[in-house]
């Protein structure tokens, strides 16, 4: 994941600063333990700015709205009791090339600063810290005690100390093309490598950027350079100090992430610097969530359907022992027909069958006489046939169960990539569907909670012939389609005995399927379901 580097920071806080100040501060929400949204009112728009000291994706900018969910977190109740009735007026940096960036809260633009909420974007060291006017921590998204750091402590109550400061050279806009090849050039190495070592500010991805756009590889060795690529070089260089300067940022993706500068992308975008970071660390946060959350579902699913097979198979088996009841009554009629056969202190009786006159052999106890013997052959053969009795619901409750999540370890098994946002939705309701079976614990407290009455987003296709196809995700969108989606003209597909998604042919009034729609519909279905193979 791109970590956001001095270069973006300034990007975002120079388009924040000419778009969105001064904003009153209306709501502040904690969507989870490392993002925190302020609900921001300008003139003209609102808008919710989100902060997140994510270790691998710390950041600031607008972005959506938070979910709805209990916000139980004391950070944010704490940022909401202090900014109440306050606007955001000024974002300053603290250093030059600090990722460290001071927001201020105050009653009104012309008035000096009653709060402070400094960002520091740094990596798994970022934090966010909110402090009054004489600089005292009044809160902290992390405390630092002495165990941890001996360089810089944060507490409540103790006193704000900006980061240690960055040491190094930082780049220049007059400095000599001479010196500046000198510097990168001096020890043989990556190209990429040495420009971030020669300087600070700059970023794995912007160096890989600058080399690119200058027609080199980054990978390639400095000592391999020749005079005219270190010239192309610095003039990428020297471009890129002018965008920071004078504030000229372009949003835009690359082949392995995004830029500010829309002159080292692969594809240029539209809209705003803003939505540029909304866009990419959504959909990378999403990947990772999803990825952690199908791994979950995955293994608890598999864990949970390997116990029931386990005890239905020992239900089996107990059904097949009691299949053998009826020969321990054989053996006790048997037995007791020919009484007067039996001698103490006998371990086996050999007699002859009533039906086939063939010799049957009977285990006796030899402590016990015959008619002992007898019974407990009947005892036997009693208890097995009130273990039929017992197992068989227990047996078609466990089946019951294992089917069911058989189901929904099919649709784990189609839902297994991340594409977009609805298929971390559609995890999320398979999540949400176990929870409410109590298969898995309610990290958010959802008792009660309700999703929206609108159809969710089921898989879409179109025969050849443009028929609509749609298909339910998971157990409940299977359910929405079936008894809200379709209507009384739609073809309804299932598979067979096998766990699978419902699909629905989707025709309109009077209309009749042909034999290839029928066909799609079909092999749709059966690639749905645990017999996709």
């Amino acid at each position: 994941m791109q970590p956001v580097d001095i270069t973006t920071l300034k990007a975002v806080c120079n388009e924040l600063t000419t778009q969105w100040l001064p904003a009153r501060c209306e709501q502040v929400v904690q969507q989870d333990r490392n993002t925190v949204c302020l609900g921001l009112r300008t003139f003209n728009r609102r808008g919710w700015l989100i902060i997140s000291w994510h270790p691998q994706a710390a950041r600031i900018h607008i972005g959506a709205a938070p979910p709805k969910r209990p916000d139980t977190f004391t950070f944010s109740q704490q940022l909401k009791h202090q900014f109440n009735g306050l606007a955001l007026t000024k974002i300053e940096f603290l250093a030059p090339w600090e990722r460290a960036i001071d927001l201020q809260f105050a009653r009104r633009p012309d008035e000096a600063a009653e709060w402070h909420l400094y960002v520091e974007i740094m990596g798994k060291y970022s934090n966010v810290l909110l402090t009054n006017a004489q600089q005292s921590i009044v809160t902290a998204a992390h405390q630092v005690n002495e165990q941890q750091s001996s360089v810089r402590t944060i507490r409540t109550g103790g006193q704000y100390k900006p980061p240690p400061a960055m040491l190094g050279t930082f780049p220049r806009l007059d400095e000599t093309f001479v010196d500046w090849q000198e510097r990168i050039s001096l020890v043989p190495g990556k190209l990429y490598k040495m420009m971030l070592k020669s300087y600070g500010g700059l970023s794995t991805a912007l160096a890989r950027q600058l080399s690119v756009a200058a027609g080199l590889n980054p990978n390639q060795s400095t000592d391999s350079l020749t005079l005219a690529q270190w010239q192309q070089l610095h003039i990428q260089w020297q471009r890129w100090l002018q965008c920071l300067e004078h504030n000229d940022f372009q949003p835009a993706y690359t082949d392995k992430g995004y830029t500010v500068l829309g002159w080292t992308a692969t594809s240029l975008m539209t809209g705003s610097i803003q939505e540029l970071l909304d866009s990419y660390y959504t959909s990378q946060l999403n990947q990772q969530i999803f990825a952690q959350l199908h791994n979950q579902l995955t293994q608890k699913t598999k864990k949970l359907t390997g116990k029931l097979r386990q005890k239905a198979a020992n239900f089996h088996q107990r059904l097949d022992d009691s299949d053998q009841a009826d020969q321990y009554r054989v053996k006790a009629d048997l037995l007791m027909a020919y009484l007067h056969q039996w001698k103490p202190g006998m371990s086996k009786i050999q007699l002859q069958d009533f039906e086939s006159g063939e010799p049957v052999v009977l285990p006796l106890n030899p402590e016990k006489n015959a008619v002992q013997n007898a019974q407990g052959f009947y005892k036997r053969h009693q208890k097995l046939k009130r273990t039929r009795d017992a197992v068989m619901p227990l047996l078609t409750e466990v089946e019951a169960e294992l089917h069911y999540l058989e189901q929904v370890e099919a649709a784990l098994t189609q839902t297994d990539q991340y594409t977009n946002a609805d298929d971390l939705v559609a995890l999320e309701e398979i999540r949400d569907e176990l929870v409410q079976q109590e298969y898995l614990d309610d990290p958010y407290q959802r008792q009660g909670r309700s999703r929206a009455n609108n159809l969710p987003n089921f898989h879409k296709f179109h025969t050849p012939q443009g028929v609509e196809i749609w298909v339910g995700r998971n157990n409940n969108q299977n359910e929405a389609l079936s008894f809200k989606a379709a209507n009384d003209y739609d073809l309804w597909f299932h598979t067979q005995e096998i766990p699978g998604s419902h699909v629905l042919l989707r025709l309109e009034p009077g209309a009749q399927a042909s034999d290839d729609d029928l066909a799609w519909a079909a092999n749709i279905e059966a690639w749905f379901s645990r017999g996709s193979q």
